[in-house]
C-alpha cells in the first residue's frame, strides 16, 4: 500500500525538509524493507503562484536512481501554500502484470481542474464501480483502482459541495457494488485513506480502513492505516507517518476520523471530526463481523 504526504501553509519552511530532509521524510518511506517497497511510481503536487496545478510524477521507486534525482528536485521546486505528495506500492485487484500497472498515468496524485487528490488502500471493484462515477467516467485514462476512487468522490462531489458527505456518500457506493458482486472479496475496500485539496488554501484528509492488522513502515508500535497530523496557525502536515522525530507534536488521526486545514491569508485553522458513516458503514462494524 501506499504512503501519502499533505502541507498547507508553512511560507518559511519548504516543503523539502519533510520531503527529503528529515530522519522519516517521505522519501525515506520509499525502501524501508523490501517487501514494503514503494515501488509503482511517486508524484508531489503543488499549486503555482497563478493556482495552476504543477505535478512531477515517476513510475519507479523514489528512492531508486535516477529516480531519486528526480524525486528530490520536484521536491525542491514543489512550493507553498499547499503542497500533496505520494509513493505508490500498488494494489493489483485487476490482476495485472508489474509492466501494465506502472505508467505517468497511474501514478498519483490525481488531479482535475484546480481539484488534487491522492490515496493509500484499494478497492476491490474498480470496474464494477466505473459507472458510478457519471460524466466521469470518460476521464480515467490508467488502469489504478485509485483513480476509480477519485472521479467516483468527484461525482459525489460535484453534488453536496461538502467533502465530508461527498466521502461518506463515496463509501456507501463501494458498500452497494460490494453487495451487487456478491461479496467477492472480504470487505468493500482494503483501506481509504485520502488526501484531497480543491484549490491551494483548503486541504482534507480521511482516515478509514476496515482495521486489517498491518503495521507502520517506521514504528510497528502503530496501525499501518493510521494517520497523523501536526501543526500550528502557520502551517499543518498530515502524513502516513510521522515525518520527523524531533518533533513532538504529532498527533494520530485514527479510522473514521476526517481532518481539514484552511489557510487564511497565512493563518491555518484546522479541525477533525467523524467521517458521517452510516452505522453498518463504520469500521466497527467490519471488526465486529471479523
Amino acid at each position: 500500500m501506499c504512503r501519502l504526504f499533505g502541507l498547507i501553509g508553512a511560507p518559511h519552511q519548504p516543503p523539502y525538509h519533510w520531503l527529503v530532509r528529515s530522519d522519516r521524510s517521505l522519501l525515506s518511506l520509499a525502501n524501508v524493507r523490501s517487501e514494503s517497497r514503494q515501488g509503482e511510481g511517486w508524484g508531489i503536487a503543488w499549486y503555482a503562484p497563478d493556482r495552476r496545478l504543477v505535478i512531477a510524477k515517476g513510475i519507479g521507486c523514489a528512492g531508486d536512481p535516477g529516480e531519486r534525482e528526480a524525486f528530490t528536485a520536484a521536491s525542491a521546486r514543489a512550493e507553498p501554500p499547499l503542497v500533496i505528495g505520494h509513493l505508490r506500492k500498488a494494489s493489483n485487484p485487476k490482476k495485472l502484470s508489474r509492466e501494465q500497472l506502472l505508467g505517468l498515468a497511474n501514478s498519483q496524485p490525481f488531479s482535475h481542474g484546480s481539484t488534487l487528490f491522492a490515496h493509500n488502500g484499494s478497492i476491490p471493484l474498480p470496474d464494477a464501480t466505473r459507472s458510478l462515477c457519471g460524466e466521469y467516467e470518460s476521464e480515467i485514462r490508467g488502469v489504478n483502482d485509485s483513480e476509480v476512487l477519485f472521479y467516483l468522490l468527484l461525482n459525489h462531489l460535484d453534488a453536496t459541495l461538502d467533502p465530508a458527505r461527498a466521502y461518506a456518500d463515496t463509501v456507501a457506493d463501494l458498500a452497494k457494488v460490494w453487495e451487487r458482486e456478491g461479496r467477492p472479496s472480504k470487505y468493500p475496500y482494503a483501506g481509504l485513506n485520502v488526501l484531497l485539496a480543491r484549490g491551494p488554501h483548503e486541504l482534507w484528509a480521511f482516515c478509514l480502513s476496515t482495521g486489517e492488522p498491518m503495521r507502520g513502515l517506521r514504528d510497528e508500535t502503530v496501525p499501518y492505516y493510521q494517520m497523523t497530523y501536526a501543526g500550528d496557525s502557520t502551517h499543518l502536515l498530515v502524513a502516513s507517518e510521522l515525518l520527523d522525530t524531533d518533533r513532538k507534536d504529532w498527533m494520530p488521526l485514527t479510522n473514521g476520523r476526517y481532518l481539514v486545514a484552511q489557510d487564511d491569508r497565512g493563518t491555518v485553522r484546522f479541525r477533525t471530526g467523524a467521517i458521517p458513516l452510516a452505522p453498518e458503514l463504520r469500521p466497527a462494524s467490519y471488526l465486529a463481523a471479523a
